[in-house]
């Protein structure tokens, strides 16, 4: 089952723009170590759910984890080989947009060797680069 929110009041969203530095959610707030977006992009909820799957076989039921971001945005698609016009296609996927800064994951209860093997992990599932951050080495 994909992430995605239980009611929205529009069922399609205009596309935005993804600019800027994150001015919230750029810290750590629950745990010891985070893994931070360097850049801006969007993050699709499969991408969620790999990495929450990766953290958690890494992991093996020891310390915890907090994943700090949710898909809201949806994302429409027109099908292939479809003319121009006739409105806007049919939501395809969520997605949450990241700015550079934002904390994606946090982890506490596992030792900082063992948290920078995970976090490299969770990195490898995401579409934007990211960065290992504690909270004794300062964020």
């Amino acid at each position: 089952m994909s992430l995605m929110p239980k009611k929205v009041k529009y069922r399609k969203s205009i596309k935005g723009k993804n600019r800027g530095i994150a001015t919230s959610g750029n810290r750590l707030h629950f745990g010891e170590f985070g893994l931070k977006a360097v850049e801006n992009g969007v993050i699709r909820a499969n991408h969620i759910e790999a990495c929450r799957v990766a953290a958690a076989r890494k992991m093996k039921g020891a310390g915890k984890i907090w994943i700090n971001i949710f898909p809201y945005l949806p994302v429409t698609r027109k099908p292939a080989e479809t003319r121009m016009g006739k409105g806007k296609g049919d939501l395809a996927f969520w997605v949450c947009p990241i700015y550079r800064g934002r904390m994606l994951f946090e982890i506490s209860g596992v030792p900082e060797e063992f948290a920078k093997i995970v976090c490299r992990l969770i990195a490898f599932k995401l579409p934007v680069r990211t960065k290992f951050v504690s909270r004794a080495g300062g964020h």
